[in-house]
């Protein structure tokens, strides 16, 4: 049997979610049994169905459809048949390109059921007119749902689907709840960074221990489609691209954050990422998988090992932690490889090293683990012998600044939100008037940019605002979330990464000063919630922390008093 009698008849069908506005009429189902019923008045054989079924009609990529130019191609097909030209596509180009280029090349006749278009029957000159007036609607339907989802981004409602550890509410599919079997993978990614493993080792260890990587294990639950590779080679495989999305993403901690991204064009289907100032975030919408202060120690601890490391040497808990005194850049980890056991930070800056700073601050590892350790100890056993006054001074120290702004700044936010509701209010009134005619499409662009420049800023001003607001509300409960820091630690025996990153936020080093006996090198140790702490009534460190340098220098280190 040769190929010619086995010729196809192709019926395309094609269903986007913006088609469901108009009822059963575009179904699949009843496009199947029109295209079913005109190929046999047409006396077409063969038939076959290329179905795209929620799929958008200005993209052309599509599964059913590539497969159907494949078979053209390959010279399987004589005839496709549509139920009218916007099921084939709605940018009108690329339908000009098929029905008047590809399709005669290939020797296929066309025919569009409903708009009367029958390529055996010569060129029609109304088709152009109607691809225009199909991408015209296309564009229309892109404008109403941009408008649509900028009203729902506002309010706070998710714009993109639930990361890895989190499903829609059955109840409510705006409503985001935690997957537990995902969000246990998902908290053991943040423990193993507090614990000190970088992305590629997470990655290494889900790979050894066969852990589904996110796609696979949606696939598996069945929460996504699967798309064309049902199946992965490396089901898996997880990449340090995944883990540093997981350990970057605020919607962890229970935020929205819609607007990251956005299109050029309703014809341009790729996304582009928008500047983190574009974003609107709202906190606290759904249940957290880890809570605020173990993301903000994580951003913390990763972006003080964004720098390359010493090769073959481990990743130092203090990294991202010290800071210098005198040009404010961070310090940085290095290893004195003939005497490998000397580790040590200095500043980033140093004009030794083509920077600007004048001084090294340089500071010994082994140094700043004994400093360390006997400072928590200080704060145990200040808290131990005298509670009530550590009590005193841990709110003292907190509300001293709290409400100094509070009232001030809530009022500001309430006048900001609400003129950013008026802004979309008159947004969608610019847009009815527009689609009714009343106001032209230039007038159109000119005050819809207008009000979408003002709202970026007062989005800008909203979220610093309450940023600030939150940040007041915390300090209130700062001296309670310390507390109970310190009292975690009270028999603490050994400075590890989680002890260290859980109290610490961040110390600044002085250049050490003087020669000899005399040498003193100050740190002021920044605790989270509460910033530098002075206990007045407690017994500093011993007179010297000693360290066996090569040059046998016995070095003081006082930490600074606040004030």
């Amino acid at each position: 049997m040769n190929r010619q009698s086995n010729i196809i008849t192709a019926l395309y069908c094609r269903l986007s979610r913006d088609d469901d506005v108009q009822g059963d009429s575009n179904s699949i189902a009843n496009q199947k049994r029109l295209l079913s019923r005109y190929a046999k008045d047409y006396g077409l054989p063969n038939t076959k169905y290329f179905v795209d079924d929620g799929y958008t009609g200005t993209n052309f990529n599509l599964p059913g459809f590539t497969e159907m130019i494949e078979a053209i191609e390959d010279g399987y097909i004589g005839a496709v048949m549509v139920k009218d030209m916007s099921r084939l596509g709605r940018d009108y180009l690329q339908v000009g390109i098929y029905t008047d280029q590809f399709f005669p090349e290939h020797g296929v006749r066309f025919i569009a059921v409903n708009d009367g278009v029958d390529s055996a029957e010569g060129e029609n000159e109304f088709a152009p007119f109607r691809n225009i007036m199909n991408e015209w609607y296309a564009r229309d339907i892109s404008r109403k749902i941009r408008s649509s989802q900028r009203l729902r981004g506002n309010a706070g409602v998710p714009l993109s689907l639930p990361p890895y550890g989190y499903v829609k509410s059955p109840d409510n599919p705006k409503y985001w709840i935690v997957d537990e079997e995902a969000a246990a993978v998902v908290r053991r990614i943040y423990q193993m960074c507090i614990d000190g493993y970088g992305i590629d080792k997470t990655a290494a260890i889900f790979e050894q221990e066969e852990i589904l990587k996110p796609t696979e294990y949606w696939k598996l639950k069945g929460v996504r489609k699967p798309g064309r590779k049902p199946f992965s080679e490396s089901p898996y495989h997880w990449s340090s691209n995944t883990v540093n999305k997981i350990l970057t993403s605020r919607e962890y901690m229970g935020d929205v954050v819609n607007f990251k991204t956005y299109s050029k064009s309703f014809k341009d289907k790729r996304r582009y990422e928008n500047p983190e100032e574009n974003h609107v975030i709202f906190e606290g919408v759904h249940e957290p998988i880890v809570d605020r202060q173990t993301w903000e120690m994580v951003q913390r601890i990763r972006e003080g090992t964004k720098r390359r490391q010493p090769k073959k040497v481990e990743k130092n808990m203090f990294a991202g932690l010290l800071y210098c005194a005198d040009c404010g850049r961070k310090l940085h980890f290095n290893v004195n490889h003939p005497h490998s056991e000397l580790q040590y930070f200095n500043c980033s800056n140093y004009r030794g090293n083509r920077g600007t700073c004048n001084q090294t601050h340089y500071i010994r590892v082994d140094a700043l683990e004994q400093v360390m350790l006997l400072e928590i100890r200080r704060l145990t056993a200040f808290l131990q012998d005298k509670e009530e006054d550590f009590v005193k001074l841990l709110m003292a120290k907190t509300l001293e600044v709290a409400e100094r702004e509070s009232a001030r700044r809530e009022e500001e936010l309430r006048a900001n939100l609400a003129r950013c509701a008026e802004l979309d209010g008159l947004f969608s009134k610019t847009y009815e008037d527009n689609a009714s005619g009343k106001l032209s499409d230039e007038r159109f662009m000119m005050l819809t940019k207008r009000y979408d420049d003002e709202q970026l800023i007062l989005k800008k001003k909203i979220s610093a605002l309450r940023a600030e607001i939150d940040k007041d509300k915390k300090s209130r409960m700062n001296a309670a979330s310390f507390l109970r820091l310190v009292r975690k630690y009270t028999d603490i025996q050994e400075l590890t990464p989680l002890v260290l990153h859980e109290m610490v936020e961040k110390i600044v080093v002085h250049h050490a000063q003087g020669t000899g006996k005399n040498r003193t090198q100050q740190l002021d140790i920044h605790y989270n919630f509460i910033g530098v702490l002075d206990m007045p009534e407690v017994a500093s460190l011993p007179s010297s922390v000693t360290i066996d340098t090569r040059q046998g220098v016995a070095v003081e280190y006082i930490t600074r008093k606040a004030g």
